[in-house]
């Protein structure tokens, strides 16, 4: 008796494929910048700011991976390089020497923005029901969500 498995392997329509690019490009410059911060911040919060960009650089980092996967899982190209994320992002490259409290409020515009990117691809993945696309989306604006409400909240007098 054979068994024939069957493979559910789908092509994703171009406009999902570069909305999770774009999310993945988003993803490198904050996971970047996170580090950046999180090597130079001082100040009397350095402790919790130090530990908290940590947290997310290291959870960024992971994403991109989880991102570039599911690029190629809908057959298209994951493309890895700075140029190419520095081309395709809104969110940008951390400014030199700022105060701890510029670069909270920084990183908390960045994570508002890519819970709002992935909110985005989760409506285009949704439209095109490609579940698997639509609920990592779903999961990662949430993170985002987190870590935006953690950061305002150091803002907050």
């Amino acid at each position: 008796m054979s068994v024939s498995i069957v493979t559910n392997h789908m092509q994703a329509p171009a406009g999902i494929t570069e909305a999770v690019q774009k999310c993945l490009s988003e993803t490198a410059i904050e996971t970047a910048k996170a580090q950046t911060y999180h090597w130079n911040v001082t100040g009397m919060a350095f402790g919790p700011l130090h530990a908290l960009f940590q947290e997310i650089y290291e959870d960024h980092f992971s994403a991109q991976d989880r991102l570039a996967e599911r690029i190629k899982a809908v057959g298209g190209h994951a493309d890895g390089r700075f140029s190419k994320a520095l081309e395709v992002a809104t969110i940008t490259e951390c400014d030199g020497a700022i105060s701890a409290r510029e670069m909270v409020q920084q990183l908390s515009e960045d994570q508002a923005y890519l819970s709002s990117a992935l909110r985005n691809l989760a409506g285009l993945a949704e439209d095109a029901n490609d579940i698997v696309t639509n609920d990592m989306a779903i999961e990662r604006a949430d993170i985002h969500d987190k870590f935006a409400w953690m950061l305002k909240a150091h803002l907050e007098h």
